[in-house]
């Protein structure tokens, strides 16, 4: 794995997207454990993505468009939920000092979340085969995404504990808690309308 990768890695795990938005808002409303149980929830679905793409099925994707069309909605259905359900301060997502939510329900949303792009696996298949010798095969993918995902983690992890450092200036003013819960819920909104118009 050379540094190459592993700095491209880099750059691309932090421009922010859905993993980060969620990771930040969880954080901010619900402390670092929450961000923490987040950025976990992405990461796996990061591995799901992966095997998809080992598997051969993102070129299905790629292939299909009805297929595509219908993993694609659903994600930005479920963008739409989220961004909704954060203007509104509620599905765990609101910015106050309010009982965490279950560890399973944060990973679920976190997986959820990054599973409904069918983009992810199509990515992979694009990306990692820069890296790799023409003779590594599916081990060197296999290695490549391992990186990948073990990036992903660690960059999530990172926004995390920024998020976690500021909470209580946050949540101390209800002014900038309002604008945050704005905020948040205007990044899910524009992130469900950008995939909208993603092509296969």
């Amino acid at each position: 794995m050379s540094l190459d990768y592993l700095l491209t890695v880099l750059i691309v795990c932090l421009a922010p997207g859905i993993g980060v938005v969620y990771t930040l808002s969880v954080t901010l409303g619900q402390g670092l454990r929450a961000g923490v149980l987040a950025a976990f929830g992405c990461t796996l679905a990061t591995l799901v993505h992966l095997g998809v793409a080992m598997a051969g099925l993102a070129a299905l994707l790629h292939s299909s468009a009805v297929l595509f069309q219908a993993v694609k909605f659903a994600g930005v259905a479920y963008l739409a939920w989220m961004a909704w359900g954060t203007l509104r301060g509620s599905g765990g997502l609101t910015l106050t000092a309010a009982a965490p939510q279950p560890a399973a329900r944060i990973i679920r949303r976190g997986v959820t979340l990054n599973l409904l792009n069918p983009k992810i696996p199509m990515f992979f298949m694009a990306f990692l085969p820069q890296f790799m010798a023409p003779t590594d095969g599916l081990a060197g993918m296999a290695w490549l995404g391992a990186g990948f995902a073990a990036m992903t983690f660690v960059t999530f992890l990172l926004y995390a504990g920024l998020a976690a450092s500021g909470r209580e200036a946050v949540l101390s003013r209800p002014v900038v808690m309002a604008w945050m819960r704005r905020a948040f819920a205007a990044s899910f909104a524009a992130l469900g309308l950008r995939l909208a118009m993603e092509r296969a």
